[in-house]
């Protein structure tokens, strides 16, 4: 069975994650959640992912609700043997995270609250 990602066209994280699994090869099965009309916070959707947030990864028993964490969590899962994306050189992995957590810690808070 495919992964599911919850997920909306419009956020930058959502595309992040669904580009990474394009390049892995990894087919995910798709569920849209209506921002607008609150489906991100039903009692379903806060029970899986209690930060109400997209993209939302479901591969089995796992929840991940992070692109950053899911992006990583597909690299290791479906391409445990090739190192291109997320290399093992501690230097190289060093790069590839600050960009993640300049991402994730300065550059997307602006756009949340703008939205």
């Amino acid at each position: 069975m495919a992964p599911k990602l919850y997920m909306t066209d419009v956020s930058p994280s959502v595309r992040s994650v669904l580009l990474t699994a394009k390049t892995l090869n990894v087919k995910l099965e798709k569920v849209y959640i209506d921002m607008m009309g609150g489906d991100h916070l039903s009692p379903a959707f806060l029970k899986m992912n209690p930060q109400h947030t997209v993209p939302t990864l479901v591969d089995g028993d796992v929840v991940i609700w992070d692109s950053h964490a899911i992006m990583i969590y597909l690299v290791h899962k479906y391409s445990p043997n090739d190192n291109s994306l997320y290399p093992v050189d501690p230097y190289k992995r060093a790069e590839i995270d600050q960009i993640l957590f300049f991402n994730s810690g300065v550059l997307f808070p602006p756009f949340r609250k703008a939205v």
